[in-house]
């Protein structure tokens, strides 16, 4: 099974700002959110854990490994969409213009940025090399939304424009079964292992 958990909260996402590659760590609920993460795998450990290599993800990592002795190694394809010189920008504040390009083009480039196509590429080739190693056990993979959101698609056979149909907590679980035939999509932003109180 490949596993995907999205990182634990950041104060950037409490406060609604857009957040690729700016590299923050994460606040006092994500580290709550990590271990609720973790407790969930305690009775079944992935055999391995793969980490986006940003911060966030990382340490949502390190706290899941440590708690079921699974590995954490990092692989950068798992790395969130660099939004550009829109990183770090309040949600509302991204100009409406700049929305309508990235829902109707996956080919459109923010100013010094990344288009979801390219993304879409690089997390559908992770997913196909972990697939053989994920069809006899569980890969728990640390990310962020969009490559949980392209590997989704990826699973479904659609393409990518498909993310914006998809909404994706933090701190949550999506499982994909592999193995013989095409990857079936098993869950999507599972949130029960988290505390009511969580945002």
């Amino acid at each position: 099974m490949l596993i995907l958990a999205r990182h634990g909260r950041t104060a950037a996402n409490a406060q609604r700002l857009l957040l690729g590659r700016a590299d923050v760590a994460l606040d006092a609920e994500g580290e709550l959110q990590a271990r609720a993460i973790a407790a969930r795998f305690s009775q079944r450990p992935p055999a391995s854990i793969v980490s986006s290599p940003l911060v966030r993800c990382r340490a949502t990592a390190e706290v899941i490994g440590a708690l079921t002795g699974a590995p954490v190694e990092v692989d950068d394809r798992w790395v969130e969409v660099d939004y550009g010189e829109y990183d770090r920008s309040p949600l509302n504040d991204v100009p409406h213009t700049v929305w309508e390009h990235w829902r109707t083009d996956i080919s459109w480039r923010p100013p010094g940025g990344e288009t979801l196509e390219e993304v879409g590429a690089r997390v559908r080739a992770a997913c196909e090399g972990m697939a053989s190693l994920a069809a006899d056990d569980d890969l728990l993979v640390v990310t962020h939304v969009s490559p949980i959101k392209a590997a989704v698609a990826w699973a479904l056979g659609v393409g990518d424009a498909a993310a914006w149909r998809m909404f994706c907590d933090v701190a949550s679980i999506t499982r994909i079964r592999v193995g013989a035939g095409q990857p079936t999509l098993v869950s999507f932003n599972e949130t029960s292992h988290l505390s009511p109180s969580s945002p």
